[in-house]
């Protein structure tokens, strides 16, 4: 099982649109995913579970994941959030 804390930091938070991007990222992965945000864990491939995090500009989440292919999928989730969700271009 892999653990990161990451922090919401594209303008407009989890919103359909990057949660969507998240779920399809993460759908490319056999490993089962979490997040955990404001004292709540939802499935990370679940756009209707993600999406009750209301999850707004600087709030903080974890992602945990854990199956055979749990490093790529981290690094896949982190790159994301680090593009901040393809927003700004």
């Amino acid at each position: 099982m892999i653990e990161r804390d990451l922090v919401v930091s594209n303008r407009l938070g989890l919103h359909a649109r990057a949660t969507a991007k998240l779920v399809q990222v993460l759908s490319a992965f056999r490993c089962n995913a979490t997040l955990n945000a404001k004292g709540r864990e939802v499935n990370a491939k679940s756009i209707m579970g993600v999406m009750l995090l209301a999850a707004g500009p600087g709030t903080p989440v974890v992602l945990r994941v854990e199956g055979e292919d749990e490093a790529a999928a981290v690094e896949a989730v982190v790159a994301l959030f680090e593009r901040r969700f393809d927003e700004d271009s």
